[in-house]
């Protein structure tokens, strides 16, 4: 520091060996004592903040260091295979329908003269329905006992003459060809009489048939026409149904078409019906599988005595099946790549190995493992898509699955 800095400071230096004043060379070796401990203090703290900022930097890398390395790691959910000991109950839709179910129509034509039964009638067998007016065949049967009569008089005339021409044969008063002229004239009145009679019993029946009667005992579901419809042998007049007794018919799968047996009993469920459970059994089978759909026809019957089901309601049909004693594993541990149906197997160390399963009947949230896994093995749930052989995984220690 120059002198003249000294003076604008109002500092001296000390210089030994000339006549100071004590206190004044006091006073100025206090402020050089000072002004040296605040610039070491100075520098200690500038020591010390940037040994804190390198501190601040080694930790702040280390637990990025850290913070990379477990999310590296990939945490997974596991679950073991289960064997299917307990029997499985596959559902199914159905219709209802009634046991007995048919169209009636009318065989004459006409119109409809009245009719006495309407929907949710109960009729019994050979009740009247219906009357049809038919004024055409009224006429034509009229005309063919007309044409029977006739027939019958000209056999009655054929036979007496062909009599007389045989008293006269035996006298050898006519000719033998005569005789048999009048024979023959007998036959051909007899196969005239026949096919009268047999046109006037076809009319007759079809008579018959302007009174709708009811085939068999059940309820009227549908009417389809009222007085004074023109009617015709195509046309449906009712729809009658036995509903004492229903059936349902349900698609089994392929998969369980060979654990359906006759006999076998079933479960009959409807959502408005809730809490009630009807039994029914399996009547029959097509024993067939459908080539378009791969399922066979079974149909299914059960009593309905009350009338609590409804011939036409939607049902669900619960279909107990055997035990398969095979392997089981949960549905979302399924992967599936190019190679075919996967699935990913982790073991103690934590070391992922893709095996390709081969699978049968699909329970919903389970599926049947047929070969591919062991009862040990370890499976991922809910792999994603990209994990590969011989990743190292970390097993969840939050397992939400056994």
């Amino acid at each position: 520091m120059t002198e003249q800095r000294h003076v604008a400071l109002g500092l001296h230096p000390i210089e030994f060996g000339q006549d100071e004043d004590p206190v004044e060379l006091l006073k100025r070796r206090q402020i050089v004592r000072r002004t040296q401990i605040a610039c070491a203090v100075v520098l200690l703290l500038l020591a010390i903040g940037a040994g804190n900022t390198v501190f601040n930097r080694f930790a702040n890398a280390n637990a990025l260091a850290a913070s990379t390395a477990e999310n590296a790691k990939l945490y997974v959910k596991t679950t073991l295979v289960k064997s299917s000991n307990a029997s499985q109950a596959l559902v199914l839709p159905g219709t209802l329908q009634g046991f007995v179910q048919s169209p009636i129509a009318a065989r004459s034509n006409g119109y409809l003269k009245r009719w006495t039964k309407d929907i949710g009638s109960t009729v019994v067998k050979g009740e009247l329905l219906a009357e049809i007016e038919a004024p055409e065949i009224d006429q034509q049967l009229g005309q063919a006992m007309a044409t029977r009569d006739q027939a019958a008089s000209s056999l009655a005339l054929a036979k007496s003459t062909a009599e007389r021409w045989e008293g006269l044969r035996r006298k050898d008063v006519v000719s033998q060809q005569d005789l048999e002229e009048r024979r023959s004239a007998v036959s051909q009145s007899q196969a005239l009489l026949a096919a009268a009679e047999a046109n006037f019993q076809r009319l007759r029946q079809l008579e018959d048939f302007k009174r709708v009667v009811a085939p068999f005992s059940g309820l009227i579901t549908r009417r389809n026409v009222d007085v004074g419809d023109l009617i015709d042998s195509s046309r449906v007049l009712f729809v009658l149904s036995q509903t004492s007794a229903l059936r349902v018919y349900i698609n089994v799968p392929q998969a369980y078409a060979q654990l359906v047996k006759i006999g076998q009993q079933v479960v009959v469920t409807q959502a408005e019906l809730a809490g009630q459970r009807f039994a029914g059994r399996v009547a029959r089978t097509s024993a067939s599988i459908d080539a378009a759909t791969r399922t066979m026809q079974v149909e299914v019957a059960l009593s309905n005595p009350n009338g609590s089901l409804l011939s036409g309601a939607y049902v669900q049909v619960n279909l107990p099946l055997q035990a398969s004693n095979s392997l089981v594993a949960p549905t979302n541990a399924l992967m599936f790549r190019g190679n075919g149906t996967n699935v990913a197997i982790v073991d103690a160390q934590g070391i992922i190995t893709l095996r390709k399963v081969s699978v049968g009947r699909n329970y919903g949230a389970d599926f049947e493992v047929l070969e591919g896994i062991s009862a040990s093995d370890r499976l991922v749930l809910n792999p994603p898509d990209w994990l590969a052989n011989g990743q190292k995984v970390v097993i969840s220690p939050d397992q939400d699955r056994p």
